[in-house]
């Protein structure tokens, strides 16, 4: 790795130009490109049209998500006319929705987000509880099932794995790694998966591991569930309608039954699995997900100190107790559940990243969108200022949960997409 990354406690917010969202009729542009601003400083949002438009633009503004602040229709002007100014004293975020003849246009910002703390209080005894459970997790011997897949390519090995765990379910996943590498030569990808159980997404692939091997790394698909690998649909179909239908809010008032607890439990399983492998170079272990997988590497980097670094893209399983001071709670939202609260409160802040991630020195790349409303601005901001290793943070103004289209892609592609992968080959290397 370069030395620029050596530094501690570096903040990169990337100042993301052409960052105005726009449409056939009209374009929406903030005082800051990026979307951060400090407290107290102003903020300003325009609208400029690129065409005679005589139809009024409905503008609503939000804070923290879900607090409605401004609603009005406004009748667009040749020049640029200002549709919202807001000075904020507290750390939160603000989004703004545009809408003209069936077009809709979304912007965000966030204010100090260096400022945002987590919603629930961390737990004295979070460490003794996670230690007992990798106590009990190290007293299970370690029972490795492999299964060799078949290859185009020569010069690598893949195999389906599966490894027993306290989880209840076991650990499975592809591991694919060059044939024939020196030992403490390579360094460990960890590739986590996004929510849900029978989409594509959600599932470990060869052809996931096999990336990666290429790059000289070992290479671990894991998927989330402890699920078979390579079956037909109507096993997923099944597991997702029936024993995993709902799982993110299985057992919200017991820390024994709550689905995270296995979750978590399979991914430092996996990261033992690695690391007792003869070619890891002892050093190098980066976990890399997006959304529920986004926050399993954050998860893995506050569990296991060995984590060197992770690449997570709009996190879940950040600061659920955001719901409980005003903002809105990471994905998925366990607070805002039926259930008695109390009890919740005994056990959600053991699993919350934001808890989790408070003596972690791993190096952090996070993408941030800041008009996300399954994975807030603000819970990912409460639970990575947390950590104490390097972060590199993008904040999109522009971003929803899902990718950008294909006009914002313009300009994500060059500016967030690439760099982050340009990172991970980087560190690799």
């Amino acid at each position: 790795m370069k030395t620029s990354f050596r530094s501690l406690f570096l903040f990169i917010f990337l100042f993301i130009f052409l960052c105005s969202v726009q449409s056939q009729n009209f374009s929406l542009k903030q005082t800051h490109e990026n979307g951060v601003y400090r407290k107290g400083e102003k903020i300003q949002v325009t609208l400029s049209t690129n065409q005679s438009v005589a139809d009024s633009l409905f503008i609503k503004v939000w804070k923290n998500n879900d607090q409605l602040l401004l609603k009005k229709a406004v009748l667009p002007t040749a020049d640029p006319l200002i549709v919202y100014e807001g000075v904020f004293k507290e750390p939160c975020s603000v989004s703004l929705e545009a809408r003209q003849r069936g077009n809709k246009q979304l912007l965000g910002l966030v204010v100090a987000p260096n400022k945002l703390k987590p919603g629930s209080a961390y737990p004295k005894d979070l460490e003794a509880f996670w230690d007992l459970e990798k106590l009990a997790l190290n007293a299970l011997r370690m029972e490795v099932k492999a299964k060799t897949m078949e290859l185009k390519d020569s010069g690598y090995e893949c195999q389906d794995i599966e490894i027993n765990c306290t989880g209840p379910k076991p650990s499975r996943g592809y591991f694919a790694k060059p044939s024939g590498a020196k030992v403490r030569s390579l360094p460990i990808v960890l590739l986590v998966h996004a929510a849900e159980v029978k989409g594509n997404w959600c599932r470990s692939e060869v052809s996931n591991a096999m990336n990666y091997a290429k790059k000289g790394a070992l290479c671990f698909d894991l998927n989330a569930h402890g699920m078979l690998n390579g079956q037909p649909e109507e096993y997923y179909s099944n597991l997702e309608t029936g024993e995993l239908k709902d799982y993110y809010i299985q057992g919200l008032e017991d820390r024994e039954k709550f689905y995270f607890r296995g979750m978590y439990l399979r991914l430092i399983r996996t990261i033992e699995f690695l690391t007792r492998q003869p070619e890891w170079d002892g050093k190098r272990i980066i976990v890399i997900g997006e959304s529920q997988g986004g926050g399993q590497a954050l998860a893995a980097a506050g569990l296991d100190q060995r984590v060197s670094a992770v690449v997570a893209t709009v996190p879940a399983m950040c600061d659920w107790g955001g719901t409980l001071t005003g903002r809105k709670g990471g994905w998925p939202q366990p607070f805002e559940r039926k259930g008695d609260k109390e009890k919740m409160l005994n056990v959600l802040p053991y699993f919350d990243a934001a808890h989790l991630l408070k003596n972690s020195k791993a190096m952090i790349v996070v993408e941030i969108g800041l008009v996300d409303q399954t994975c807030p601005s603000t819970s990912i901001y409460a639970s990575i200022n947390q950590a104490k290793g390097i972060k590199i943070i993008y904040p999109v103004p522009y971003r929803e949960h899902s990718w950008p289209n294909a006009e914002q892609r313009k300009n994500w592609d060059p500016m967030v997409f690439n760099p982050k992968n340009e990172f991970v080959e980087n560190y690799l290397r």
